[in-house]
């Protein structure tokens, strides 16, 4: 008994500090720049102990509703088999809302509005975090305060270099590393407590209740700072799948949160004796040879930080291309053992691209604050929202419960996305705008791929018919198997007409192969494969995945075997239709002629079946169509 215990104990101590260095790193590094906007003098907030106690306690109290109840005890509870992310939530609604089938366009709207906006908020994480983090160079000298861009630069193209690499070989040295820095958070902040401690007033919420409402319109703004210190809350649900749940709250009641707690009030405490060390508290904590070390290790933990919002980032956009929300890309798999580390080129250059610009453009971290909080609350209202259809139509509470929980939360989600708005003008357009590129790219390949197929359905003939007057004149057989993919499983595929037209012949055994990406995270292998016959040697073959599976039909169709069906794959051929998007100005489409374009500009650079089915591309005859939309 006790042997057996064990090993469960080692491998949750194991997962919990592997957590660490991967879900916390946004959240554990938001101090770094949380509390210096929020006492930054342009929100109109004049400086006295009272607004310092104020501040403080609006921080705590924003940690323990946001991230504790809502996230800890409410949303990583909404888990599509033990998957979280704004994908598998969306998926996990559809499930719970199958009996409601009214509520979907709205829901998948809403679902890719929060995807949308996690797209904006992938590429500020990186660029506020670096950027802050190097700026502790100008507290050590000022000397330095011309290179602070130029190497927070430096430091983002490498790190976004070594993504090709995958983070499976410096992902042992992560959870380490995050654990050191949230002793120093914890270490340095009790430091500063023991010199000041009427900081510790600050857990009662009558100094945020009266921050938040005696100084107008400024108590308002401030909010939009304060949010700044629960960035990174979605990673928790985000990142349950790769290390569940217990270990993300052992992580967090343990360590994370007494430790940020502790440096926001040691930072409080130094601004209350010196009110100076107000342009940046976190830096001034540290004083003498400790500080570039300091510099070092803050660099260290925010790359922790930019390479799991890259990672999530990855996981996101594998999932949108199973769910059919985006075009297929390439990608890589960057470790053979773990399927969730993957490496897409594609994006990451663009992520690239666009975190320098930002990071050039606005040039230091506090002009970049105005830009962070509005992608990150509205991913949290959309959350929130979607997490009321699950506990009310998947877990069936009562309609009073579900609206009370989710509800309360709400509200507090509309009044940190309301504050965030009101610094639109000052950068808060740029995540807006990325995820309103986002949002048009999602639905004009959702929208496009159901023209697409209702066209293709239209002109096509119904399979059990189309065989049925075949084998009244059959062609001449040949040795083999012909598998030909389709996405409409009780349509005649074009590539078999083609072929036939063409070649004029019929393998000894014909395969109509359909491919179904399930709204599960994962499909197991005796449940991925269904056979149906349809006689003269024809079958109908099923293929399901779950939307974090890996594609891979030769593996798949090896599968069968245990199903009666034997895949021999030096005697097949995989046909397939490759179809050429013509845009054509029709009222039928529903879709505006620019968006006709886009989505044929989207099909021409999307990836192969080939590369994402891993079929071997030796075995593939591909056979083209043209299809007017």
């Amino acid at each position: 008994m006790q042997s057996a215990s064990n090993p469960n104990k080692s491998t949750q101590l194991a997962l919990t500090i592997a957590a660490l260095g991967v879900v916390f790193g946004d959240i554990g590094t938001s101090p770094l720049y949380a509390l210096k906007e929020t006492f930054n003098p342009e929100n109109g907030i004049p400086f006295s102990q009272e607004n310092v106690l104020g501040g403080l306690s609006t921080i705590v109290w924003a940690l323990m509703l946001v991230v504790t109840l809502k996230y800890v005890l409410l949303v990583m509870r909404a888990d599509n088999e033990g998957e979280g992310g704004t994908m598998s939530l969306l998926a996990l609604v559809f499930n719970s809302t199958k009996k409601h089938p009214r509520w979907k366009p709205y829901l998948l709207a809403l679902g890719v509005i929060g995807a949308s906006l996690f797209y904006g908020d992938a590429v500020l994480t990186p660029a506020i975090s670096v950027l802050s983090a190097v700026e502790g160079l100008e507290i050590a000298t000022i000397a330095f305060k011309p290179y602070v861009v130029p190497i927070a630069v430096g430091v983002l193209i490498g790190l976004f270099a070594m993504q090709r690499k995958g983070s499976s070989t410096v992902g042992a040295i992560f959870g380490p590393i995050t654990i050191v820095w949230f002793l120093v958070l914890a270490i340095s902040g009790l430091t500063g407590i023991i010199k000041n401690p009427v900081v510790l007033s600050a857990f009662n919420p009558i100094h945020a209740f009266y921050f938040l409402t005696g100084h107008g319109y400024a108590s308002f703004v401030v909010l939009g700072a304060v949010v700044l210190a629960v960035t990174g809350a979605e990673a928790l649900y985000a990142d349950m799948g790769h290390f569940g749940k217990s270990p993300i709250t052992k992580a967090w009641f343990t360590l994370v949160f007494p430790s940020l707690v502790l440096n926001y009030f040691g930072q409080g405490a130094l601004i209350l004796q010196d009110p100076a060390t107000i342009t940046n508290p976190f830096y001034y904590l540290f004083s003498g040879w400790i500080l570039y070390p300091m510099i070092v290790l803050a660099t260290c933990a925010t790359v922790i930080a930019s390479q799991a919002t890259i990672a999530g980032t990855y996981s996101l956009t594998k999932q949108a291309v199973q769910l059919g929300l985006l075009p297929r890309l390439k990608v890589v798999q960057t470790s053979a053992s773990e399927i969730g580390q993957i490496y897409l080129p594609g994006v990451t250059l663009l992520m690239m691209l666009v975190v320098i610009f930002i990071v050039v453009s606005f040039g230091s971290s506090s002009a970049l604050s105005s830009a962070y909080g509005v992608a990150v609350t509205g991913d949290m209202l959309v959350t929130t929202i979607l997490t009321f259809f699950v506990i009310f139509y998947g877990w069936k509470l009562p309609l009073a419960l579900c609206l009370a929980s989710t509800g309360f939360f709400i509200v507090i989600d509309l009044m940190f996305f309301s504050a965030s708005l009101s610094k639109v003008f000052e950068g808060g357009w740029l995540p807006m705008v990325i995820a309103m590129i986002v949002f048009t790219l999602m639905t004009t390949w959702y929208a496009g791929r159901k023209i697409l197929f209702t066209s293709l359905n239209s002109s096509s003939i119904p399979l059990s018919t189309f065989l049925q007057s075949l084998f009244l004149n059959p062609p001449v057989r040949v040795p083999g198997t012909a598998i030909f993919l389709t996405a409409t499983p009780e349509a005649t595929p074009h590539a078999f007409m083609h072929n036939l037209k063409h070649n004029k012949v019929l393998h000894n055994r014909v395969v109509f192969l359909h491919v179904e990406v399930l709204n599960v995270p994962w499909v197991h292998g005796d449940e991925c494969c269904k056979i149906e016959t349809l006689g003269n040697d024809c079958y109908r073959v099923s293929i399901r995945f779950g939307f974090m599976n890996q594609p891979d039909i030769v593996q798949a169709l090896k599968r069968c075997a245990a199903n009666g069906f034997e895949f021999k794959q030096m005697e097949t051929s995989f046909f397939l239709s490759r179809e050429k998007i013509v845009p054509v100005i029709s009222i039928k489409s529903g879709m505006s002629i620019w968006r006709e374009h886009l989505f044929a500009t989207m099909a021409r650079n999307a990836g192969t079946a080939v590369d994402h089915f891993n079929i071997p591309t030796n075995s593939v005859i591909e056979l083209g169509t043209q299809v007017e939309i």
